[in-house]
């Protein structure tokens, strides 16, 4: 064999060898990254896309990805409703494109938009709403006061109007119990 056949074959070797170990180390790389996204980042990326939503005690919520906030998702419904998901009652989404949005890019603001702060813009535009439960039982009314981790709700059939704490009429709900929350245009 000759010398320069023996380095061409060398350096072959450490050429595989190099290949091999960058491979390697994107593929690693590639989990790492992966393994930072969140489920809002995941989403995030599909606003204005129709998806579908399993959630806890009520099943398929359908529309279209209106808004995404720390701990909630906006659906505007084909029936004109807008439902309002809290995250820990949802177990799966499809209709997400392959994108996600970058980890951390939302900022400041978004961080601070949490479930108690969609529900209080509920409350003060007074909007009829009605509540599906993680249960599967609902009640309807109007939020009259968001706390720290529950809903006040002034009970009334849906459709009509009702007044602001009219007594036994009001139930406390833990936000933790919120499967869906849907609001009328």
């Amino acid at each position: 064999m000759r010398w320069d056949e023996l380095f061409a074959d060398l350096e072959a070797q450490l050429v595989a060898q190099e290949s091999a170990e960058l491979t390697l180390e994107v593929a690693d790389r590639t989990r790492r990254e992966a393994a930072r996204l969140t489920l809002v980042d995941r989403v995030r990326a599909a606003c204005g896309a129709r998806i579908q939503a399993r959630v806890l005690g009520v099943g398929a919520v359908e529309g279209v990805l209106a808004e995404v906030g720390s701990q909630w998702l906006l659906l505007a419904e084909a029936s004109g409703q807008e439902a309002l998901v809290p995250l820990p009652a949802l177990l799966s989404i499809s209709g997400l494109s392959p994108h996600t949005a970058v980890p951390g890019s939302a900022g400041r603001v978004f961080e601070r938009l949490g479930l108690g702060s969609a529900l209080r813009g509920i409350a003060r535009d007074r909007t009829p709403v009605a509540l599906w439960l993680l249960d599967g039982s609902t009640l309807a009314g109007r939020i009259d006061r968001v706390g720290a981790d529950f809903v006040e709700l002034s009970l009334h059939p849906a459709g009509e109007a009702g007044r602001p704490h009219s007594g036994s009429g009001v139930r406390t709900v833990a936000m933790s119990a919120l499967a869906v929350v849907r609001r009328s245009g």
